[in-house]
């Protein structure tokens, strides 16, 4: 190891030079409260609802499984929003197709790469060699299907379901890829071209829901071959939970306003808004209203513990705060400083709560799980600051042992569980929380994009900086590197999530969808601590503006 190049006397002068930018969002989403308009008009918007439901759902047994008409169908529901009304209907039949998906498709690179995607995202480990037919004597994809925009777009979207060893997977993506961005400067403004720009940016497997929901309404309704059932459906369920989640935030906002952190330990980022948004990307339907309450109460006291360590406490303050947090009552609070009194005992208020709120058989077991993360993420964050104030740069491999556990995402998979009702054994939250290859993976990407989008910008080490150090590197390089880690995590959680998979699909699909908040979040910059443009924007897009009817 090797002393960093900052002096710990001027260390003090960095940390508190510090200052982020105040919350953008006001009191707006107070608006939002009880005895308002969202809550009054959404009577005859469910009678509704449920008419256009039963339609959907005959349509859906309507038509015949062996037929591509029924891949598009499923993809529609999918992509639109709502094929969480149909799991049961939409699982079935994407058994059936596993058993005989082949036939019927012609060699059709659309068809059979459609296939492929919606099967693996099922967690059907259907075999990349379906898509060898598309190459050539060279081990090549064969040229002669650039011509075909619509196939090429399938083939990039069922590519990035790969895991280790599909070298067919890793040549499609590069081929497809290439490809589409020729292709993008040539289609002109069809409804074609805003997918293919939509997927260059963000493929189908890395975004959001509720986000990718809103844009594809946006461009199936400029589809001629749009099913009109299926879109005043989709738009008027993205309404109705909209303004569901309108009243969530609003809870939220008076409950952090109540806080009064702002001025109790106005150094930390305001945020409140962001991180209900993070958590939205985790789960968004209906049933998993409690689960976006405890969350998001979480991550915001985490946000603000984190800056606590990283831009505000001294080393002998961090340390009674960490025994405190680890000693887990009032009494372990006397020593502390005003403010992070304040913090702690918000703390403890959550979880009391979040212990009143679980609804499974045994309340107190899984609270403790998850009590015991944000004790493990606190530790970690010690240490991280203890190794910034010592001047210390350790090798890539020491700073990940304390950096994965300290991105956070540990704490978030096992805290999202609680929130999951019946669906969650006492087995699942162990399995998750013993630190399974998809928590990992999932704090591996969370870890290496934060750092990325922060390198040069945040006063505490990164993995770019340790990597540099290290190996003699450039930045470019450390970049590259960096990049092939994310990239092979990725793979790691699609093999976590096909069948047989380690534990209940559904436990698995909030821990791989927060790779997906991290990847809009951290993608071009760190659009957390700087929400202003990007991240304002899918707000905006998500829990302000309705869907024009």
């Amino acid at each position: 190891m090797e002393m960093h190049a900052l002096a710990v006397h001027n260390l003090e002068n960095v940390r508190r030079s510090v200052t982020y930018h105040p919350t953008i969002w006001g009191d707006k989403f107070l608006s939002y409260g009880p005895n308002t308009h969202v809550e009054s008009s959404s009577g005859n918007e469910e009678e509704e609802l449920q008419k256009l439901k039963e339609e959907v759902k005959k349509l859906l047994a309507a038509t015949p499984n062996d037929t591509l008409q029924k891949l598009e169908l499923i993809d529609a529901l999918q992509r639109l929003g709502v094929a969480y009304h149909f799991e049961k209907d939409i699982d079935e039949s994407l058994k059936i197709v596993y058993e005989s998906y082949i036939q019927g498709y012609n060699n059709d690179v659309y068809a059979i790469s459609l296939c492929f995607r919606l099967l693996r995202q099922q967690g059907h480990k259907i075999s990349s060699d379906v898509l060898e037919v598309f190459m050539n004597e060279e081990g090549k994809f064969n040229d002669s299907l650039a011509d075909n925009v619509q196939g090429i777009l399938s083939l990039y979207e069922a590519a990035q379901y790969g895991i280790h060893g599909e070298e067919i997977l890793d040549l499609a993506q590069d081929f497809a890829s290439s490809h589409l961005e020729s292709i993008v400067s040539k289609i002109g403004n069809s409804p074609l071209a805003a997918r293919v720009k939509e997927a260059i940016e963000t493929p189908i497997h890395k975004s959001l829901n509720r986000l990718h929901t809103m844009k594809f309404i946006r461009m199936y309704q400029q589809d001629e071959c749009r099913n009109e059932l299926l879109l005043a459906f989709a738009k008027l369920d993205f309404n109705l939970l909209q303004k569901m989640h309108q009243k969530e935030i609003s809870d939220l906002t008076r409950w952090w306003k109540a806080l009064d952190f702002k001025n109790k330990l106005p150094f930390a980022r305001d945020r409140m808004v962001e991180c209900y948004f993070w958590i939205l990307g985790l789960y968004f339907e209906p049933q998993f209203q409690v689960g976006r309450i405890i969350l998001s109460k979480v991550i915001m006291l985490a946000s603000t513990i984190d800056d606590i360590y990283d831009v505000h406490g001294t080393l002998d303050e961090l340390q009674e705060f960490t025994e405190a947090i680890t000693r887990w009552d009032t009494t372990a609070m006397e020593k502390l400083p005003p403010y992070m009194k304040t913090c702690y005992q918000a703390l403890l208020n959550v979880y009391q709560e979040i212990e009143e709120l679980v609804s499974v058989e045994d309340s107190a077991t899984f609270t403790n799980y998850a009590k015991e993360e944000i004790k493990k993420l606190v530790q970690a964050y010690f240490k991280e600051a203890e190794r910034l104030f010592k001047g210390v740069i350790p090798t890539l491999e020491e700073y990940m042992k304390v950096g994965v556990p300290s991105a956070g995402y540990m704490m978030v998979a096992v805290t999202s569980l609680l929130g999951m009702g019946g669906l969650v054994s006492k087995e699942d939250i162990h399995w998750v929380s013993s630190e399974a290859l998809i928590v990992r993976a999932t704090s591996l990407i969370a870890r290496l994009m934060d750092d990325m989008a922060g390198y040069e910008f945040e006063t505490k080490l990164s993995a770019v900086e340790c990597y540099m150090n290290e190996k003699g590197a450039t930045e470019e390089e450390a970049f590259d590197e960096l990049k092939k880690q994310v990239k092979a995590a990725w793979k790691d959680i699609n093999q976590e999530c096909l069948y047989p998979t380690p534990t209940f699909l559904p436990i698995l699909t909030p821990i791989a969808n927060s790779a997906r908040v991290i990847h809009l979040i951290y993608k071009d910059g760190d659009g957390y601590t700087n929400s202003k443009i990007k991240t304002k924007e899918a707000i905006e897009s998500v829990l302000l503006q309705p869907v024009v009817t």
